[in-house]
C-alpha cells in the first residue's frame, strides 16, 4: 500500500507539492491525473525513493521512502514516462540483467514468465533498438514487473501503443491491480475511467479532488444533463423545450438527439416529456448524460479552481 501525509517538495523558491495527503490500498488501481506541471512525476519520484521530499511522510509497502529507501525499492516496480532501455541489448538479456541486479534466484524463469505476461515471448531474441515505441513500452513494463513488486507505479504506461496493445495493457493493469497496489499516471482520461477504482486529480501541487470515476461524474457538477431521442427532426423541438421553465442549454445534436440541462432541485423531465408528446413527437428515449472525465478534469483544473482538496460526495 501507499500512504502519503503532508508531502511537500520545493525546488529552490518554487513549491511543487503543497502538503499532499492520500492513500492507495492493496488490490486498488488509483489514477493520478493532472495537467503538465501539476506535480505528478515529482510525487512518483518521491514514492520510488528517487528523490527525497522537502517535508512530510511517504510510506510505501510499509517502509519510509527516505529512511528505508532500499526496502522500498525492493518492493516497488516503476515505469517512468521515458523508459531507460539499452537499445543494443537483446530483450531476454536485458530482462535477465534487470533480474540479476535485483538478485532474483530464479532469474531466467522470471524473465520467461514476465515476457509471457506482457505478450513479448516472440520478441525475446530481438534487439531492443529494432523494436517499435510500443514494444519498448512493453519491455519497460516487464522490467517493472519482473520482481513481482507489491506496489506498481506507472507513468503513462500506454503511451505509444496501438489500440489493440492499449487494450491488452489495460487488461493486464486491471489484473495486476487485483492483488497489488497500482498508482497510474495518465493523460488519457478515458483510460482512468476504464482501469481505475479511484481517481486523484492534482493541480499546481494540490489535490483538488479524489473519488471514484462514477461518483465524480454523478456528483461533481451542479447541473444534470439529459439526452432525449424522438422520431423526427428535433431542431424546432429544441426551441420549444428551451422555453420550459428550469430547462438550460437545450440544443439539437448532429446525431439527431436533443440535449438539455436542469438543476437537481428543478427536475423538469416530466414537463419535457409532456411537451414532446403534446408537440406530436414519439418519445423514444430519455436518459441522463453524465459529464465525461475529460469535462470534469477541465472544470477542476481551471485557473480559478481553489487549491483545496475535497470529496465529490455530498
Amino acid at each position: 500500500m501507499i500512504r502519503v501525509n503532508e508531502l511537500t517538495k520545493d525546488y529552490g523558491s518554487r513549491r511543487a507539492l503543497h502538503g499532499l495527503t492520500f492513500e492507495a490500498q492493496q488490490g486498488e488501481v488509483v489514477g493520478f491525473l493532472g495537467p503538465n506541471g501539476a506535480g505528478k512525476t515529482t510525487t512518483m519520484r518521491i514514492l520510488t525513493s528517487y528523490m527525497p521530499p522537502t517535508s512530510g511522510e511517504a510510506i510505501v509497502a510499509g517502509y519510509d521512502v527516505v529512511s528505508e529507501s532500499l526496502e522500498v525499492r525492493k518492493r516497488v516496480g516503476y515505469l517512468p514516462e521515458t523508459v531507460p532501455l539499452y537499445t543494443d541489448m537483446v530483450v531476454f538479456d536485458y530482462l535477465k540483467f534487470m533480474a540479476d541486479l535485483r538478485h532474483l534466484p530464479d532469474a531466467e524463469e522470471r524473465v520467461g514468465e514476465t515476457l509471457e505476461m506482457v505478450g513479448m515471448v516472440d520478441r525475446a531474441n530481438g534487439y531492443i533498438g529494432s523494436l517499435s515505441k510500443g514494444m519498448r513500452q512493453r519491455i519497460g513494463l516487464a522490467q517493472a514487473l519482473i520482481h513481482r513488486p507489491e506496489v506498481l507505479i506507472l507513468d503513462e504506461p500506454t503511451i505509444g501503443l496501438d489500440p489493440s496493445q492499449v487494450v491488452e495493457i489495460r487488461n493486464l493493469i486491471r489484473e495486476i491491480g487485483k492483488e497489488r497496489t497500482v498508482l497510474l499516471s495518465t493523460h488519457i482520461l478515458s483510460e482512468a475511467q476504464q482501469v481505475c477504482d479511484r481517481v486523484i486529480i492534482i493541480n499546481k501541487g494540490n489535490i483538488v479532488v479524489e473519488d471514484t470515476p462514477e461518483n465524480l461524474q454523478a456528483h461533481l457538477v451542479g447541473a444534470e444533463r439529459v439526452v432525449l431521442r424522438v422520431r423526427g427532426e428535433v431542431d424546432d423541438l429544441a426551441v420549444k423545450v428551451g422555453k420550459i421553465k428550469g430547462v438550460q442549454n437545450a440544443k439539437s445534436n448532429p446525431d439527431g438527439t436533443l440535449e438539455f440541462q436542469f438543476l437537481p432541485a428543478q427536475d423538469v423531465r416530466p414537463q419535457v416529456a409532456r411537451a414532446v408528446v403534446e408537440s406530436g413527437y414519439d418519445l423514444l428515449e430519455m436518459r441522463p448524460l453524465g459529464l465525461s472525465l475529460e469535462e470534469i478534469f477541465l472544470e477542476l483544473t481551471k485557473e480559478e479552481q481553489p487549491a483545496k482538496k475535497k470529496k465529490a460526495h455530498s
